[in-house]
C-alpha cells in the first residue's frame, strides 16, 4: 500500500511539473549551436540523419541494427539498413563491422549481415530438401539463397551429422548425399555391373539409368577395389571410360594370345573392333617381356621378324633376290611393310649390301651388278656407233685436256720451229705463200698459227680458275643409253622369274648406273679412237683446206654479184638460200678444221648442224671462238656482205689465207660451174629441174654472172632474161614454164581432192556417196587425161628447152 501511495505522489508531482510555466527556454537555433560546440570539443558524439532533423548516437545506431537484424530473421542487407536508419552508409558499415567483431554469431557476407539463427534455419531447410531428394548441390543452393558457394560449403560442413543428415562427395565437394541415397545407388550399381558380360561405356549407363556421374564413379571404383565386382574400369573418369568385366577380359586375352601365337602379329584395328580402346597400350602392358616390333597400324612378333631376316641373309649371301610378300601378313599397310622389311634388313646387317624394290622385294648389290653386266655388249655396240655419228657431244673437259696433250706431243720440234720462223719472215717479205694457189701483189694473206701454240692456249685456259673461265666452260650433255621400257624388255628376257610388277622399278634402279657406265664406255671408246693414228690423221692437210675455203669464198662472192640483178624481195630469198647452203658449208669447213684439234671433227662437215656447230664453238678458246661465233650468227641473218666480212676475221683466227680480185680464178670458177650445171641438165628428166637449170644457165650466159637461187625464184630468173635472149627462146621457155606450173598445180589439187573425198565419205549417206563417187570418178578421169596431155607436151618440149643451152655449148665448141 505504501508503494502505491508513493507512486501516486510521484505522478501528481510530474503532472504539476508538466503544467507549470518554464522560467528559461532555449530556441532551436541555440540547441543546434550548443550541440555543434559540444561535438567540436569532443564532449558529445552524435550523427546527423540524412534529412538533418535529428541527431542519433552510435550506440543507438548499433541498437537499431541489432533490432532490424532480429526483425528480418537474422539476415539483412546493409543498403536496406541505411534506408531504414536514415543515416549515411559509411556509419552503417562502420557499426556493422563493429558488430561482427564483437559478436561471434554475426557475419558480414557480400554486404549482408547474417547471424547464427539464420544459418540454423538455413541448415534445417537444406536438410529438409536433402531428405526429400536424396542429394543437393551447392550450386543449386547458391542460386536459391544468393550466397557464395564456399560460405555455404563451410557452414554446412560444420552442421553435417547434426542439423544436416548427409555427407559430401569425396571427389566433388559440391554435392551432398544422404546415406540412404548412397546405399540405394550402390545397390543399383552393384546389381547392374554384376550382370554385365561385355565392355560397356560408363557414360551410356549414366544416360540410360540416371545415375549421378561422380557418385557412380566413386561407388564403382569402391566395388572394383573391394573385389565385389570382377572387372576393371579403363579410361579414368572421362567420357571414354569403359567397364570391362573379367569374364570378357579373359575371353579377349585368350583370343589375342591365340591370334598372336598362330599368326605372329596383331593388328590394332582388330583389337579396336574387339573392344580394346588403346591397343598399343594394352599390348605393351600384357606382353611386357615379349620382344614385339611396333609398326604404325600393327605389331609383329619376333618369330616373323627372324623369318624375314633369314630370307634376306640368304638372298644376300647367294647374290640373288627374294620377294618377302608371301611371308608378310596381307593386312599390313604399305608403310608397315616398308618398316618391317627395313627392320629385317637392319637386323641382318645388309643395309649397305642390298636394296628394296617395290614394297617387299629385296635385291642384293651383287645381283644388281649381274643385271648391269647384261648390258655390256649392247653398251659397246652403241658406244662405237655413237662415237662414229656424234663425236661432238661426247667431249668433256678431261677429254679436252687429253686432246691438248696429244696435240702437244704432235707439235713440231725446235728445229722445225726455227725453220718455220725463217719461212714466215721470207713469206712476209715477198708477199706470197708457197702452195697458196695463185695470187699476186693484191693478195691478202694471213699466216697459219702453229698447232703447239694453240695447244698452249688450251692449257692456259684450263689452268684459269677464275669465275669467268668457270662460266665459259660448257659441259658435255649425257648421252642416253636405253629407255626404261627397253631395259624392262632386256630384263624380262634375261631374268624371267623376277616379279613383273617390280621389273619397272628395277629398270629405274638400274637407269643411273647404266647411264654412268655407258658414259664411261663412250668416253673410253672415244679416247681410244681419238688417240689412234687413224684418228690423228683425220685432220685435213692445210693445203686441201686452204683450197676448199678459197673456192667456197670465191664462189659466194661471185654468186653475190649475180643476186644483184634482181629486185629486193627476190634478193632476200636468194640471200637466205645462200646462207643456208654455201655459207653454212664454208662455216662448217672452218669449224670442223678447228674441231680436229680437240678430236671432235666429223668425217663429213656437211653433217654439222647449227646445234653441233654451237657446241664445238663453245669448247674453243676465246680468241678463236669470238670471230667464229659472229660468223655463226650471220647464218641466221639476211646479209651476204656481213657474212663475207666476218669470214675474213674467222679465216685469220683459223690461220687460213683468203685472196681477192683474182680474175683468172673467177673465170675458171664460172667455167667449172657452167659445166657442172650442164652435166646435171643432160642427165635429169624432171621437168621442174630442167626449167630451173636451163634458166640459171641462160642467166649466166647472158650476164656472165653465176647464180645460186632456190626453185621459187625461177619465175624471177626468167623475167630477167627478157631482152637478153632471142624472142623464140623466150617464148619457148615461157611456154615450158606454164606447163610445169600447170603440172604442179594439178598434183596439189589432186592431193587436196583426195583428202576431201575421204572426209565426205565419213559424213554422207551411202546413196549420196555413190552418186558423188561416180561424178568424182568422171572428174578424176578428166584430170588424169589432162595430166597425161601436160606430161606428153612437157616431154615433147624438153629436148628443145635443153637445146637452148646445150646447143649453144656445141656451137661454141665447134667455133673454137
Amino acid at each position: 500500500m505504501d508503494a502505491w501511495e508513493e507512486i501516486r505522489r510521484l505522478a501528481a508531482d510530474l503532472q504539476t511539473a508538466q503544467f507549470a510555466d518554464t522560467v528559461q527556454r532555449l530556441s532551436e537555433r541555440n540547441c543546434i549551436e550548443i550541440i555543434t560546440r559540444l561535438v567540436q570539443e569532443r564532449q558529445l558524439e552524435v550523427v546527423h540523419t540524412l534529412d538533418g532533423k535529428e541527431y542519433i548516437t552510435p550506440a543507438q545506431i548499433t541498437k537499431e541494427i541489432r533490432d532490424e537484424l532480429y526483425v528480418h530473421g537474422g539476415r539483412i542487407n546493409i543498403v536496406d539498413l541505411q534506408q531504414i536508419i536514415n543515416v549515411d552508409l559509411s556509419h552503417v558499415e562502420a557499426r556493422a563491422n563493429e558488430i561482427t567483431r564483437t559478436e561471434r554469431g554475426v557475419q558480414l557476407v557480400l554486404g549482408q549481415l547474417i547471424d547464427a539463427s539464420y544459418l540454423v534455419r538455413l541448415a534445417e531447410e537444406v536438410n529438409d530438401k536433402l531428405q526429400e531428394a536424396g542429394l543437393v548441390t551447392i550450386s543449386e543452393l547458391c542460386k536459391t539463397y544468393d550466397l557464395p558457394g564456399d560460405f555455404l560449403t563451410e557452414e554446412l560442413s560444420r552442421r553435417l551429422g547434426n542439423l544436416v543428415q548427409g555427407q559430401f562427395d569425396q571427389y566433388n565437394r559440391g554435392v551432398i548425399y544422404t546415406p540412404a541415397f548412397v546405399a540405394r545407388h550402390k545397390a543399383r550399381i552393384r546389381g547392374l555391373f554384376s550382370a554385365v558380360t561385355r565392355p560397356i561405356p560408363v557414360i551410356t549407363v549414366i544416360g540410360a539409368f540416371g545415375f549421378h556421374e561422380h557418385l557412380l564413379y566413386s561407388v564403382l571404383e569402391e566395388l572394383v577395389s573391394s573385389g565385389r565386382l570382377q572387372g576393371s574400369v579403363v579410361g579414368g573418369r572421362q567420357d571414354q571410360a569403359v567397364y570391362i568385366p573379367d569374364i570378357y577380359s579373359r575371353t579377349q586375352n585368350t583370343w589375342v594370345d591365340n591370334f598372336l601365337q598362330q599368326n605372329g602379329y596383331l593388328e590394332f584395328d582388330a583389337l579396336v573392333r574387339l573392344g580394346i580402346p588403346d591397343p598399343a597400350g594394352y599390348i605393351k602392358k600384357r606382353y611386357r617381356s615379349s620382344k614385339l616390333l611396333f609398326l604404325r597400324e600393327a605389331c609383329v612378333g619376333s618369330a616373323l621378324v627372324d623369318q624375314l631376316e633369314a630370307s634376306v641373309e640368304e638372298a644376300v649371301s647367294s647374290s640373288s633376290w627374294v620377294d618377302l610378300q608371301p611371308m608378310l601378313p596381307s593386312s599390313l599397310s604399305e608403310e608397315d611393310v616398308g618398316m618391317l622389311v627395313s627392320q629385317a634388313m637392319r637386323n641382318a646387317g645388309v643395309m649397305t649390301s642390298a636394296s628394296v624394290l617395290g614394297d617387299s622385294v629385296v635385291v642384293s648389290q651383287k645381283f644388281v651388278s649381274s643385271c648391269l653386266a647384261l648390258f655390256d655388249d649392247a653398251m659397246q655396240l652403241k658406244a662405237h656407233k655413237e662415237v662414229k655419228n656424234n663425236p661432238v657431244f661426247l667431249l668433256t673437259e678431261e677429254d679436252m685436256k687429253h686432246t691438248s696433250s696429244v696435240t702437244e706431243s704432235s707439235a713440231p720440234s725446235k728445229k722445225e720451229k726455227r725453220e718455220a720462223e725463217r719461212r714466215k719472215k721470207t713469206t712476209e717479205g715477198s708477199g706470197s705463200v708457197k702452195g697458196g694457189g695463185g695470187g699476186g701483189s693484191n693478195a691478202r694473206e694471213v699466216r697459219i698459227r702453229k698447232t703447239k701454240k694453240k695447244g698452249r692456249r688450251d692449257e692456259d685456259s684450263d689452268e684459269d680458275t677464275g669465275p669467268s673461265s668457270q662460266q665459259g666452260r660448257s659441259k658435255a650433255p649425257e648421252v642416253s643409253f636405253m629407255t626404261s621400257e627397253e631395259v624392262v624388255v632386256v630384263l624380262e628376257a634375261k631374268i624371267g622369274d623376277f616379279p613383273e610388277e617390280t621389273l619397272v622399278e628395277l629398270a629405274d634402279h638400274l637407269a643411273r648406273p647404266l647411264s654412268k657406265a655407258y658414259q664411261e664406255v663412250v668416253r673410253a671408246v672415244f679416247l681410244s679412237s681419238s688417240s689412234s693414228p687413224s684418228g690423228a690423221n683425220k685432220k685435213k692437210s692445210m693445203k686441201d683446206l686452204q683450197e676448199e675455203v678459197v673456192n667456197l669464198f670465191s664462189n659466194i662472192r661471185l654468186f653475190e654479184k649475180g643476186a644483184k640483178f634482181f629486185s629486193d624481195e627476190t634478193q632476200v630469198h636468194i640471200t637466205r638460200h645462200m646462207l643456208k647452203t654455201l655459207c653454212s658449208d664454208l662455216t662448217n669447213v672452218m669449224v670442223n678444221f678447228l674441231a680436229a684439234d680437240l678430236m671432235m671433227s666429223l668425217e663429213d662437215p656437211s653433217c654439222i648442224t647449227s646445234e653441233i656447230r654451237a657446241k664445238i664453238l663453245g669448247k674453243l678458246p676465246e680468241e678463236v671462238r669470238s670471230p667464229l661465233m659472229k660468223l655463226h650468227c650471220c647464218l641466221s641473218g639476211k646479209s651476204i656482205e656481213d657474212f663475207l666480212n666476218h669470214v675474213e676475221s674467222s679465216a685469220e683466227a683459223c690461220g687460213l689465207l683468203l685472196r681477192k680480185g683474182d680474175k683468172k680464178r673467177e673465170r675458171q670458177s664460172l667455167f667449172v660451174h657452167r659445166n657442172a650445171l650442164m652435166e646435171q641438165l643432160k642427165q635429169t628428166e624432171e621437168p621442174a629441174l630442167v626449167l630451173h637449170l636451163t634458166s640459171v644457165l641462160l642467166f649466166q650466159t647472158s650476164t656472165h654472172c653465176m647464180l645460186h637461187a632456190p626453185g621459187r625464184c625461177v619465175p624471177s630468173i626468167i623475167g630477167t632474161l627478157i631482152g637478153r635472149i632471142a624472142t623464140e627462146s623466150q617464148q619457148l621457155l615461157s611456154q615450158y614454164q606454164a606447163l610445169v606450173v600447170k603440172q604442179l598445180v594439178n598434183q596439189k589439187t589432186g592431193e587436196k581432192q583426195g583428202k576431201k573425198k575421204e572426209e565426205k565419205k565419213k559424213k554422207k549417206e551411202e546413196e549420196q556417196e555413190k552418186k558423188e563417187g561416180e561424178e568424182q570418178e568422171e572428174e578424176e578421169k578428166e584430170k588424169e587425161q589432162e595430166e597425161v596431155d601436160v606430161r606428153a607436151e612437157l616431154l615433147t618440149l624438153m629436148p628443145q628447152v635443153k637445146d637452148l643451152v646445150l646447143g649453144q655449148a656445141k656451137t661454141s665448141i665447134n667455133e673454137d
